[in-house]
């Protein structure tokens, strides 16, 4: 299977490359094969791609917010007509069954595409009156925005990013995860298809030295990255050498509280889908999950006789329920993981193998806070089972980490419920349910799993800045 794209980088409206750039080899997780070979951004790319936003940017936010929005929502119609199509090469990208990359990944990027469309109109500024003077302000554009995406989601954080941006009248430069680097590409020539003018959706290629590049360059007004903490943390602190606007979506190590009350299916399957789901390589997963012990022997039962069920194998076979690990570091990292909770004394419920670049849904209980497996995101299919006694002591101890990205709750109580969920440090929150991602709800994290957000109307907040005017009516009474 071959899906290699025309060239590596999309820059001005068409498809660019230098083959003087670093090579990238795009691996098809499943079975090692080299699918496509990019070459990474040169200094000429990386300029092409900044100064044709920078060119494009002001006529695009001059533009009537409808005509912007209508632009999107066009973009949103095309993926859901190639659906088929751009499952099966996010699949080949990333490695996740197409029973996922069907209706989560390129779906997800239709919704925000024609949610910040619709919305883009909407943007009003207000009035405030002074006595016979009056201000008022305006939300405007930054200017040019750099993007960063993750392996994990390529797509789905590509449309994320751009929607927003490019609805309130930005210009954005992407870069994509090199291990997942094609499906932006596939996204910028939908965007001209769609009606973009030229330059202000690009896709350049490229490590950590590309993304270091964007993000101190003078002419870039604002930073969205998706990644790690360590990667966050340079991003960051790169960014504010400009005082550069920021969004950092960064890392978890979520919990998930169970109650002795909650339904035991539901909470079951919560948990699996909070742990399994992608392979595991989800940011917010609840991978501390906290298991009251009224209930932790049935959930435990429960939860290894639907693990075990779990069919792994060819992605491309829609009944395949999961693919494998992104890549070969990534298995390693996670087996490291694997092993050392069993030398650290927890117990293995199930799984816990290793077949090539699959990994066997895993579930550890008698997991300890001081655990290595307990503190630290694995990004795999490996869960931890701790039990606690009360409420109290469960939110004590799932606030006890420097990570507040994501975390859930299972009861019947609702007030325990909504209690609960307002005491957890956490900026991104579901009750009897988990992972739930609609683009009208705001997502992000609190403490080191990032700052800002990304999708619903507080996303725009992070892509706009205003203007206040003060309107003076009268004469100027000044003491000189």
């Amino acid at each position: 299977m071959i899906a290699q794209p025309k060239a590596s980088h999309f820059v001005n409206g068409d498809w660019m490359e230098d083959t003087d750039g670093a090579v990238i080899e795009v691996i098809y997780p499943a079975t090692g094969a080299v699918i496509a070979t990019l070459h990474e951004a040169t200094p000429a790319v990386i300029d092409a791609a900044l100064a044709g936003a920078k060119a494009a940017q002001g006529a695009w936010a001059a533009k009537k917010p409808v005509e912007r929005g209508r632009i999107l929502r066009r973009a949103a119609d095309l993926i859901r007509e190639r659906g088929d199509a751009l499952a099966r090469l996010e699949t080949l990208d990333t490695g996740k069954p197409l029973q996922e990359t069907l209706v989560a990944d390129w779906p997800s990027g239709a919704d925000a595409l024609e949610y910040f469309g619709g919305l883009a109109p909407t943007v009003t500024g207000e009035t405030i009156p002074l006595g016979g003077d009056f201000a008022y302000t305006l939300r405007e554009a930054l200017g040019v925005c750099v993007g960063i995406g993750a392996w994990n989601y390529p797509s789905q954080i590509a449309c994320w990013k751009s929607a927003p941006a490019l609805a309130m009248g930005n210009a954005m430069v992407f870069k994509p995860s090199e291990v997942t680097p094609l499906g932006a590409l596939e996204l910028a020539a939908i965007f001209i298809e769609a009606g973009l003018p030229a330059g202000l959706f690009n896709v350049v290629q490229g490590r950590g030295a590309v993304g270091a590049s964007l993000v101190t360059d003078a002419r870039v007004d604002k930073v969205s990255l998706t990644g790690s903490v360590p990667t966050g943390r340079k991003v960051y602190a790169a960014a504010a050498e400009g005082i550069r606007n920021v969004t950092m979506e960064l890392g978890g190590k979520s919990p998930l509280i169970i109650f002795n009350d909650a339904d035991l299916d539901s909470a079951v399957g919560a948990a699996m889908m909070a742990n399994f789901y992608s392979a595991g390589q989800v940011c917010s997963n609840g991978t501390r999950v906290f298991v009251q012990k009224g209930i932790k022997a049935a959930f435990l039962a429960q939860l290894k006789l639907r693990a075990e069920k779990i069919v792994l194998g060819d992605p491309m076979d829609m009944a395949t329920q999961m693919g494998p690990l992104v890549s070969a570091v990534q298995v390693d990292k996670v087996m490291s993981y694997v092993n050392g909770a069993v030398t650290q004394g927890a117990q293995l419920v199930t799984g816990g193998g290793r077949d090539g670049m699959f990994v066997q849904p895993t579930v550890f209980s008698d997991v300890t806070d001081d655990m290595v497996l307990a503190c630290e995101e694995v990004f795999g299919p490996v869960m931890a089972v701790l039990d606690f006694v009360d409420e109290d002591e469960v939110v004590t101890r799932a606030n006890d980490t420097d990570f507040g990205l994501a975390a859930g709750v299972f009861t019947a109580d609702l007030a325990r419920a909504h209690r609960v969920i307002g005491a957890l440090q956490a900026g991104t929150c579901w009750i009897n349910t988990y992972n739930l991602t609609p683009v009208e709800m705001p997502f992000g994290g609190s403490k080191l799993s990032g700052v800002g957000r990304e999708n619903g109307k507080a996303a725009l907040e992070y892509y706009s800045q205003i203007k206040s005017v003060y309107v003076g009516m009268g004469p100027v009474d000044a003491p000189y």
